[in-house]
């Protein structure tokens, strides 16, 4: 056991040590066990991007705030990435996390300030118990004050990585300006309350867990942003809470799932909401999820829209700095589903 509790990474500990049992300090109570026996099989809404710049996007439109009002969740097809720019980020990836331990541990940190760093977890500063994910966080807008962060092996990291940021944030914004207008508002409403925006990325390596009933890739939560663009490999692990129960959201290939964040739940002045969602992990195969997190940058002053804001519909929550939120969220970590309740308005 004293080799283990040397392991700064779990893929180490799964895969050097070879464990057969979940560590105690990844077992989950009891009553916060994952129940995979009573998930549901459904989809959410598959929304084709090809018609947002023709003479339908009015149609887009409606389709884009009808998911967010209903879901919070949705998938996008004909979304203008290319296939070879997302081939290439998954298996940059996936190459990454196959390098050898101390070549990964060059870019460790436990710190959640630190703009780049590999970690496992969520906080391990913070958490009481530990999450079944190691994951790289990178933070990739304005990109040229970032990628000299970014890890140099593999070789091609940096290369595919940019260029993997760069075409993301250009759906971004368009998702982002489709959200503003399906609200009633100007196109470039929520680009404006933005400031300067950020774009985080996580790369997320799930390792195969003997007992994966016992423990979460990640707990149910909501995403503290304003938008997430999720890429995932083709093994199942997603799931979000819907009508009472988890549902599990297979992968489709070629298409990224969108989620609305908390930052958009309180512009919209709880129109839409942020929905609660979890990795679940399995037995056999290792799973591989890339969220990117477009966000505000940490100065811009959030609230709801004073469009939304109505006698019948006051504001549900006061003004914030998107710093604020952010330094609560991560000392918080993943102990309550959701922070959106620290900043309601009086």
């Amino acid at each position: 056991m004293a080799t283990i509790t040397k392991r700064l990474l779990l893929s180490d500990l799964v895969s050097t040590d070879k464990i057969d049992q979940v560590p105690s300090n990844y077992i989950r109570p009891i009553t916060q066990r994952p129940n995979l026996q009573s998930v549901v099989h459904d989809s959410i809404p598959l929304i084709d991007l090809h018609n947002l710049f023709g003479p339908n996007r009015g149609q887009v439109i409606d389709q884009i705030g009808r998911a967010c009002r209903d879901y919070g969740f949705f998938q996008v097809k004909n979304h203008s990435v290319p296939e070879l720019t997302i081939s290439n980020m998954m298996q940059t990836t996936r190459d990454f996390f196959n390098l050898p331990e101390q070549e990964r541990l060059k870019n460790y940190s436990d710190d959640p300030q630190k703009t780049t760093r590999l970690s496992t977890s969520f906080n391990v500063r913070t958490e009481k118990v530990a999450n079944w994910r190691d994951y790289l966080r990178l933070h990739c807008y304005p990109i040229e004050n970032f990628v000299h962060e970014w890890p140099t092996n593999p070789t091609s990291f940096r290369a595919h990585v940019a260029e993997y940021c760069t075409s993301v944030r250009g759906l971004a914004v368009q998702l982002i300006e489709a959200i503003s207008e399906s609200l009633g508002l100007e196109k470039e409403y929520i680009g404006r309350q933005l400031g300067k925006h950020a774009q985080h990325m996580a790369l997320n390596y799930y390792p195969p867990c003997p007992q994966p009933d016992l423990t979460y890739g990640l707990p149910g939560h909501t995403d503290l942003n304003l938008i997430t663009i999720l890429l995932q490999d083709q093994v199942p692990g997603l799931q979000v809470w819907r009508n009472g129960h988890w549902v599990a959201v297979d992968p489709v290939p070629n298409t990224f799932i969108i989620n609305i964040g908390d930052q958009i739940q309180v512009m919209s002045n709880d129109k839409y909401k942020s929905v609660l969602h979890r990795a679940v992990v399995n037995c056999d195969k290792e799973r591989i999820s890339i969220p990117t997190f477009y966000c505000p940058s940490p100065e811009a002053v959030i609230g709801p829209a004073p469009e939304l804001v109505t006698d019948d519909e006051p504001a549900v929550y006061r003004q914030f700095t998107y710093g604020e939120y952010y330094e609560k969220f991560w000392n918080r970590g993943l102990a309550t589903e959701s922070c959106l309740d620290m900043f309601m308005a009086t």
